[in-house]
């Protein structure tokens, strides 16, 4: 998230001054249009924060180089002036990009947060800490952050959620609820847990579909290469001279001739069909569909059904609250799923059950058809035994254990089968160049 500075003129002329957050600055000039609408006032300049450079120096003491961020040169100079440093230089950085910190670096910083804040070590401590001993430029410039808003009194959630682009979207969401959850070290230890079990599901997926996607696209790219252009200059012959051919070598000849004949169209159309596709998942409609049809897939389906819902139990065990209000937690929990269809329904069906119904939360999250018997069984006991907080974690521990060991037997699956279709096109292949040796000498007006 971006942040901006915005500079109006009320309607009896008084001037108005204020920062907003919002991912980019098309986003923000539309909050800002509904501002001047409910707050009477006309907006004059609008500035985006930039990193600046600074050289300073305190007395006779070698100059002390350092960056900051601010909407405008003057800002930093007035802050460094009251810290009693004399001005050498403040300039714009020009190059304004910086990369996301790597998850591991992410992950770090939170379980160390987790640790020191059970040794009861003051949290704006285990911040200066942190920001002096990483090495990443762009989260150590991020926890300074955090620490200045956090020292003037703002909430954890807008805090944090200014920083979504360096944390992930859903890690700055907790780290943003723990001041409030009354556990910070648990919140804070469940929320590096879901990052590592994020991101190794996301590296066995790759590893299980994507690479094999890519090599298979890359054999049918070799593939369309032969029968488009290698072979019609060896085929030409046979269509010259008549000559009859195999079945396999006739099949490849009329392959070859259509995509020789049709090649626009067929470029078009997959260029239609990889446009729609993109358009369909990027809208809610199209992913809430996807996302209900993936779970139904024979075996890799159940794989993302029972991920979810670990997601879904750990969140909902680092959150929950046995007097507290609960129904943010579900939604909380709800959001992080990663399946959007599953979200849906636990947020128009479950909890519409329990704050007009009435009914409890088992009851209502049977209702949306979305969770497995086993984890309805499991939250109902802990739920009846008054234990439902661990309940939610036993189910998680569970549910991740089974998936990682499935999901193992998914991938060697997916080698064998890739590695057969392989070898099946290279026999076929084969079976088609052979059929062409043979044909070739028997051509009429060849000298042997």
């Amino acid at each position: 998230m971006a942040h901006f500075k915005y500079i109006g003129i009320q309607d009896n002329g008084r001037i108005c001054r204020g920062t907003i957050t919002a991912p980019d600055k098309k986003s923000a000039l539309n909050l800002l249009k509904a501002l001047e609408i409910k707050h009477h006032f006309r907006i004059q300049k609008v500035l985006s924060e930039k990193t600046y450079t600074y050289t300073v120096r305190s007395g006779t003491d070698k100059p002390i180089a350092g960056e900051t961020t601010a909407f405008e040169p003057s800002e930093v100079e007035i802050a460094l002036r009251k810290l009693g440093y004399s001005i050498v230089s403040v300039r714009q950085k020009l190059w304004q990009f910086s990369l996301k910190p790597p998850y591991k670096d992410v992950v770090l910083f939170i379980r160390i947060c987790a640790d020191l804040l059970r040794e009861k070590l003051p949290f704006d401590e285990i911040l200066s800490l942190l920001s002096a001993d990483l090495q990443n430029k762009t989260l150590k410039q991020t926890l300074k952050q955090i620490a200045a808003d956090l020292k003037e009194g703002k909430e954890g959630k807008e805090v944090f959620g200014k920083h979504e682009r360096v944390l992930g979207k859903f890690p700055a969401y907790m780290l943003g609820v723990a001041s409030t959850s009354g556990d910070m070290a648990a919140v804070y230890e469940s929320t590096a847990r879901f990052i590592e079990r994020d991101e190794e599901f996301k590296k066995n997926i790759r590893q299980a579909l994507v690479m094999p996607g890519v090599i298979m696209l890359f054999m049918v790219a070799a593939v369309i290469f032969y029968v488009a252009y290698i072979f019609p200059k060896t085929a030409a012959m046979f269509v010259k001279f008549n000559i009859p051919v195999p079945p396999m070598t006739a099949a490849t000849i009329k392959m070859s001739a259509f995509f020789q004949n049709n090649a626009l169209v067929v470029l078009v159309i997959i260029g239609i069909f990889i446009v729609a596709l993109v358009q369909v998942i990027r809208s809610r409609r199209g992913r809430s569909f996807i996302d209900k049809w993936i779970i139904r897939i024979p075996y890799i389906g159940p794989l993302f059904h029972k991920t979810s819902i670990e997601i879904f139990a750990r969140v909902f065990n680092a959150l929950y609250s046995e007097s507290g209000d609960n129904i943010s937690v579900i939604k909380i929990a709800a959001e992080a799923c990663r399946n959007t269809y599953m979200k849906s329904q636990i947020v128009s069906v479950a909890i519409p059950l329990m704050l007009k119904e009435g009914r409890g939360l088992v009851e209502s999250l049977e209702a949306t058809g979305v969770f497995t018997r086993t984890a309805l069984s499991r939250l109902r006991s802990g739920a009846e035994a008054g234990a439902l907080k661990s309940s939610a974690l036993q189910l998680a521990n569970y549910y991740e254990k089974e998936t990682v060991y499935r999901l193992k037997g998914f991938i060697d699956w997916v080698s064998v089968s890739v590695s057969v279709v392989i070898v099946l096109v290279v026999i076929a292949l084969t079976i088609v160049s052979s059929e062409t040796a043979v044909i070739s000498p028997k051509m009429p007006g060849m000298r042997y």
